[in-house]
């Protein structure tokens, strides 16, 4: 992920946490749980053994899964659950790879949005879905973070999200990308590329849930990040992520980075989004 600082439009800082969701469909125990064996296992950077291991384990919690090579980098693979529905698809991804780093366990960046993901699968798996509801895909990226940070962030990362946009965009119909998703104190603003309208679906449906706070109007500046690809093949993407974030690519991006409230409320204001696009 290639990040920059964010600028507000409307509004001004409030450390108040939002209120609790109003709905339970998220199981954030759950997803609080698999956000913590993430984390037990350490570093988890991608073509490692650690991953692979644990692409093994989230490829049993998605509906169907599976999983797909990642186009020109042997080794690596996305991991990829399916709910059977009407064309074209929706897409709730995350990467579930961490920074090659020392001692860098990626609580926020990696854990979490995998975490969400698996949960959102499990929650709209258990909605009932009207006829004609779009098919939904959870799609675990691979290889998401750059090996060299010598060269631009596009040359060496995103390679799950980039293979995976080329070879089924014309299948999509929405793409919502899950990154940092629960920090304490969660605000997540506009990510400056992802598309509009989705977002203003997303802030009425994070009111509907009860923490529409997590989501303020404001606006960040652009971030590269797995929305990218999909974006740039014109499909309707938005990126949540929360910056800036004071432990990116830093030890203290550990358990007591994040929260099961902040993950509930993220998971909360998706299951909304998704069970209400058309």
């Amino acid at each position: 992920m290639a990040a920059v600082a964010v600028i507000a439009l409307s509004g001004g800082a409030d450390d108040s946490p939002p209120a609790r969701a109003r709905v339970d469909r998220f199981d954030s125990g759950r997803a609080w749980a698999q956000l913590e064996r993430q984390v037990e296992l350490g570093p988890r950077p991608a073509g490692s053994r650690t991953l692979r291991r644990l692409a093994e384990r989230l490829r049993r919690k998605l509906p169907q899964g599976r999983f797909e090579r990642v186009a020109g980098h042997p080794g690596l693979r996305n991991v990829i659950g399916t709910i059977p529905g009407a064309a074209p698809a929706i897409l709730i991804g995350a990467h579930y790879d961490t920074k090659r780093l020392p001692g860098f366990v990626g609580a926020n960046d990696g854990a979490a949005g995998t975490a969400a993901v698996v949960g959102l699968a499990r929650a709209l798996g258990a909605i009932e879905r009207p006829a004609g509801a779009p098919e939904l895909r959870f799609v675990l990226f691979d290889g998401e973070e750059a090996t060299d940070d010598s060269r631009p962030f596009r040359a060496t990362g995103l390679r799950g999200s980039t293979a995976y946009a080329k070879r089924h965009a014309g299948e999509l119909g929405a793409v919502v990308v899950l990154d940092f998703v629960a920090a304490k104190q969660l605000r997540i603003r506009r990510e400056a590329n992802s598309d509009r309208d989705l977002w203003r679906r997303l802030r009425e449906a994070a009111a509907a849930v009860g923490v529409g706070a997590a989501f303020p109007a404001e606006l960040g500046r652009p971030i590269t990040d797995d929305h990218t690809p999909f974006l740039e093949r014109a499909i309707p993407a938005i990126d949540l992520i929360q910056w800036p974030y004071a432990c990116w690519h830093r030890r203290c991006d550990d358990l007591s980075a994040v929260s099961e409230r902040s993950l509930d409320m993220t998971g909360e204001a998706v299951a909304e989004l998704v069970r209400t696009l058309p």
